[in-house]
Parts: C-alpha cells; sequence; structure tokens
C-alpha cells in the first residue's frame, strides 16, 4: 500500500479583524493581536509607536466589546468590583478598621462604621467601640461581605450592614480560582444559596428540595430531624469558598422582613444581632453532615480542577454524581490502603536485642 507524504501545512493566524465576533483566541505575551488601527486597546495590552498594532502584555484570551480589545488572562488575581460578594480573612486590626485579605492585590478595608452594632442600634462609632474592637472581628477570623466602594489605588471598602453578611463559623474554608480564568467561581444570580443534602433525599430531586427548603424547613425538622440535613454554600466572586452547616435563625428572616409569629421585627433584629452575629464558638455537627460538608467541597474543587464555571447550578447538577460515586470511590480506596503495623515504643526493639546478645546468666542475676 502506498503511502503519501505531504508538506506541513502553514499555520494560519486567525483573522482577528474579519470576524469580531468570534471568541476562544488565546494569545500570549507579545504576540499581536491586530494592526488595524480602528481597534482601542484595553487591558493587558499595550501599543508601540509609532505602530497602531495591539500587543498583548499577558497570556489569554481575546475579549471584544465594541471596538475595544482586551485579553483576559488565564490566572489573575481578583480585581474588586463594586457590588461583588466576598469572603475574606482579617489579617489585621488597625483603628477603625479592618483590613481583609480577599485574594486581590491589595488588602481591602472594612471600617467600623460599616458593620452592625451588638443589639442592632443605629447609632454613631464612639471610642468605647473602638477600644473594643477585636470583640467583633480579631485576626483569624472569616467573613462575608459586599464590596461597597473602590479607592484611586485600587483597593475596596467592604461593609457587612445586611444580617446575611458577618462572621463565619459552623463550616469548611477553600480557596479556589475566581473570576479571570477559564473555570472556577463566576458572578451569577445568587452567590449564597441552601442545599438539602438529607440522606433519604434522592439525588434528582435535590434542586426541589432546595426551592422549597425555606417554607418546609421547619415543619419537616419537626416530623424527622435526624434525616433532614441542608448546609450553606457561600460562593466568593474572589475565589474563596464557604460550605457550613445551616443553623435556622431569625437573623435572615429579620433582614428578608419575614419574622416569626409573635415576634417584633425590631426586637428580633436586635435579638439576632446580639446573640450570634459575632460568636466564634462553634455549634455541633453530627458526622453525616460534616461529610456531605467535605463532599459539596470535593465537588467545587473538581469543578474547578476541570476548568468548568462554578454557579449555583452547576454544583447542584454535579453534587448527585458525586453523592452516587462517593462510596464506590471509597470502597475502592480502601481496598489499595495497605495495612500499617502499629509501631512500637523505642525501647522495645533494644531491650529485645540485649536479651538476644547477653548470656543467660547474667539476665538471672
Amino acid at each position: 500500500m502506498p503511502v503519501t507524504i505531504l508538506a506541513p501545512r502553514p499555520q494560519q493566524q486567525p483573522q482577528h479583524d474579519a470576524d469580531p465576533d468570534a471568541g476562544g483566541d488565546i494569545v500570549t505575551p507579545g504576540e499581536v493581536i491586530t494592526s488595524d488601527p480602528q481597534w482601542m486597546r484595553g487591558h493587558g495590552t499595550y501599543t508601540i509607536l509609532p505602530s497602531p498594532a495591539i500587543i498583548s502584555s499577558v497570556a489569554g484570551t481575546v475579549s471584544r466589546t465594541n471596538k475595544l480589545l482586551s485579553v483576559r488572562p488565564v490566572r489573575a488575581r481578583y480585581t474588586p468590583e463594586v457590588g461583588d460578594l466576598v469572603v475574606g480573612r482579617i489579617v489585621e486590626v488597625q483603628a477603625r478598621r479592618w483590613r481583609v485579605d480577599v485574594g486581590g492585590a491589595q488588602l481591602a478595608a472594612l471600617p467600623l462604621s460599616a458593620i452592625n452594632l451588638p443589639g442592632g442600634v443605629l447609632r454613631k462609632r464612639t471610642d468605647t467601640d473602638e477600644l473594643q474592637i477585636r470583640s467583633f472581628f480579631a485576626e483569624g477570623d472569616l467573613l462575608v461581605a459586599e464590596v461597597q466602594q473602590l479607592f484611586g489605588d485600587g483597593g475596596a471598602g467592604l461593609h457587612t450592614r445586611s444580617l446575611r453578611y458577618g462572621k463565619l463559623r459552623n463550616g469548611l474554608f477553600a480557596s479556589v480560582s475566581g473570576v479571570g480564568g477559564g473555570g472556577g467561581v463566576v458572578r451569577a444570580r445568587r452567590q449564597v444559596w441552601t442545599m438539602d443534602v438529607s440522606s433519604t433525599a434522592p439525588s434528582s430531586s435535590v434542586s426541589t428540595a432546595r426551592k422549597h427548603h425555606q417554607h418546609s424547613s421547619q415543619t419537616t425538622t419537626a416530623q424527622n430531624p435526624t434525616n433532614n440535613r441542608s448546609i450553606d454554600v457561600v460562593l466568593g466572586v474572589n475565589g474563596y469558598v464557604w460550605i457550613s452547616k445551616h443553623v435556622e435563625s431569625s437573623a435572615a428572616d429579620a433582614d428578608s422582613g419575614t419574622t416569626p409569629a409573635g415576634a417584633t421585627g425590631i426586637a428580633n433584629m436586635e435579638e439576632a444581632v446580639s446573640a450570634s452575629m459575632y460568636s466564634s464558638r462553634n455549634d455541633p455537627i453530627d458526622p453525616e453532615t460534616m461529610r456531605e460538608i467535605v463532599r459539596v467541597r470535593g465537588v467545587i474543587t473538581a469543578l474547578v480542577e476541570n476548568g468548568v464555571r462554578v454557579d449555583e447550578d452547576m454544583v447542584e447538577r454535579a453534587y448527585p454524581r458525586g453523592r452516587r460515586d462517593g462510596p464506590r470511590l471509597r470502597r475502592r480506596r480502601g481496598r489499595r490502603l495497605p495495612r500499617r503495623r502499629p509501631r512500637r515504643p523505642a525501647g522495645c526493639h533494644l531491650d529485645r536485642q540485649v536479651k538476644m546478645h547477653t548470656p543467660r546468666r547474667w539476665l538471672s542475676i
């Protein structure tokens, strides 16, 4: 059978100018994107005068907005935008403010005037509040907040005035890639939601159970408190994820305007703020809930590692698969893991050697 060897085809450059609606063009630093003077350069590009060529300064995908060309990097630090929901960690306590690590190029600032005071009172912050600043947030505390403003140097100002924001507890922290890469946490319609991870709930009805969870959670808990389990998922736009046990409290009801029967709105809000807003003590968590928290974390990590955009819908669709494959993978890992022999104390081996090499008459003395 004759074999014909052809010459290699010349590499064709993508027609950026002729096909402005096409996406997915990957460029590298120093690569010329276009030489057409009708295009304007954006983030991730530069020009060398007098040439009109627009050159990429980072490795990523080309983004076109009207006549503006920009390059979205594959890996980049988080760039704050007003309205973003972020998860951060307190790294420094200063006078009348906290410095928060949100994964950006600079630390974000959380002023003392941008939080809820215990009791829900609305008043001006005093010197007494400044002296008790560590009773609200201390170094190492995790919190969920919203970006309120941007500064000229690229920093961000946060606030936690809503009862849905504040200190995080009863959960697990995970750091994945955020906005900027092909996969990771993206800006979505909702960044915080509650998942029903009950052992008796079918895997196909996870999304349906989640939608009706707020209306029937109290009734279901009273009827079958053992099998009803729920967890809260917080997807920070900055790539920080928090997965925690769902705790039924009146804080969210007071913030949303739905107050339990027999309670006043303002009184309920004050009680919720003073009770658990700044508590650092975790509630007891049963092993089944811990297992589901770790499972959701594994699902999110797997989505990010495979370049899939992570949002509420994608996590809800991937969670049942992880739930079905969990026992099979656990059995497979169990066969591969070798059985470890218990280690003996350091003196055991030495005593045995002494007895073996010592004459019998010496041991009888």
